[in-house]
Formats: C-alpha cells, structure tokens, sequence
C-alpha cells in the first residue's frame, strides 16, 4: 500500500501539511486517496478549532499532485504543478472536522496536455459526498515565467 510516507516523499507537502493517509487506487486517469488528518488538532487549515468544508479542495489538490507522482514513476519526479483555478465548487456541508470516520478524496482527469489539465474532483464520508468541483492545474510554471519575460 502506498502509505503517508510514500505520499510525502513524493509531493511538497510536509509535516502536517501533508493531508493525505494513503493511496486506495488509481490508474491512468484518476486516483483516490484516504485521508485521516482532518480530525487532527493539529491540522493547519484548522481556523477557530474548526476545518471548514472548502479546505476539502487542498486534501483534493494533494490527490492531484499524487496521481501525477504515481504517473511520473520510480523513472522521473513528478513536475510541478500549480492549481490555477477551481470551478463549480459545491459544499454539501459546513464543515469536515466533525467527522468521525476517514475522508475518500477523488481526483479523475477529464482532459489536458503535457502541461494544463483539468480534474473533477470529490471528497466523501461514508458514501455521502461532501463537496466537488473542478480544479484546473498547470504543469512547469517555471516556463510560464519564462515565456512572459
């Protein structure tokens, strides 16, 4: 099983920023992850002691940059990505933090190129979705930077 260890040597996530327990699945185009740390006190998108449901777009975002590690291989690192943009964001809850069992975090790649691509993604609880969206992400910024100087 591809374990919290696994997932933090391979996204730039570290500590407990690093969201992410372990990788149930993936394949080519999608990828789900299982996170614990949203009960934690110690979680840093903590606000007020609570964790708001719309910090379920960053447990979302480090499935991202998981599917693009496990995409990647033992044969590169994976590039870096930049989330630019996230659309049609549904919260069906206030918060995540009351949450007795563990999340299900769902990233699926709907289209894309060797630098943009675009997900759907989800967080659920026990069969109940939690929230959704769509999240654009840049690969290879740096060249971006590059190409407007």
């Amino acid at each position: 099983m591809l374990d919290h260890a696994w997932i933090a040597a391979r996204i730039p996530h570290q500590g407990a920023m690093c969201l992410l327990d372990a990788v149930l699945e993936w394949s080519e185009s999608a990828v789900a992850c299982r996170a614990i740390s949203h009960r934690g006190a110690n979680n840093p998108l903590r606000a007020e002691s609570r964790l708001g449901a719309a910090n379920g777009i960053e447990y979302a975002a480090q499935a991202m940059a998981v599917h693009g590690a496990l995409l990647a291989g033992s044969d590169g690192s994976p590039r870096q990505g930049y989330l630019t943009s996230v659309r049609s964001v549904q919260l069906h809850v206030p918060r995540l933090d009351d949450l007795a069992g563990d999340l299900l975090v769902q990233a699926e790649r709907l289209s894309g190129d060797a630098n943009n691509i675009l997900y759907h993604f989800s967080v659920s609880h026990a069969g109940r979705c939690l929230l959704e969206g769509r999240a654009a992400v840049v690969l290879d910024a740096s060249r971006l930077k590059e190409s407007t100087v």
